[in-house]
């Protein structure tokens, strides 16, 4: 769908209570591993997508558990809010066009891989989150540190 010169994206929830659109092309598209993404999805990752916080609107009731946005009637996974850094995360299954011509540029938390899935070509690799740039430089490095 387009809003004038600009594409929008729509997608919700299993039941249809949660609808977002999306303005604009994403600022990032990733896949992750780490212990929580796992977890949250029931799968061995998570794909996504990230957009500026301005181009997200959504409607409809969600719960929130430790940032992660979900339909309280149907229990689908839905986004991140991530107000502080501007941007909200979607889950790229939530979308409605199937498959989505979205692709990962990076792996996060590939050491926590399934040995049995082989890494994405041509995408960076991050053993932990991906550096941050930013006025204090970039992520310290150390061993990785499974977000909450």
């Amino acid at each position: 769908m387009q809003a004038g010169s600009e594409r929008v994206r729509s997608g919700g929830c299993t039941c249809g209570a949660v609808r977002f659109h999306l303005r604009g092309e994403p600022d990032r598209v990733g896949i992750c591993h780490c212990t929580s993404c796992r977890k949250e999805t029931g799968g061995v990752f998570m794909p996504y997508a990230v957009w500026p916080w301005a181009s997200f609107e959504s409607t409809g009731e969600t719960r929130c558990w430790e940032g992660r946005s979900f339909c309280p009637t149907c229990g689908s996974r839905l986004f991140s809010l991530q107000e502080e850094a501007g941007e909200v995360e979607i889950k790229l299954g939530c979308l409605d066009d199937a498959p989505t011509d979205l692709a990962p540029t990076y792996e996060l938390w590939i050491w926590r891989r399934e040995r049995w899935l082989p890494a994405l070509a041509d995408t960076e690799q991050h053993m932990g989150d991906r550096p941050v740039s930013g006025p204090s430089g970039a992520r310290a490095s150390g061993a990785p540190v499974e977000p909450g």
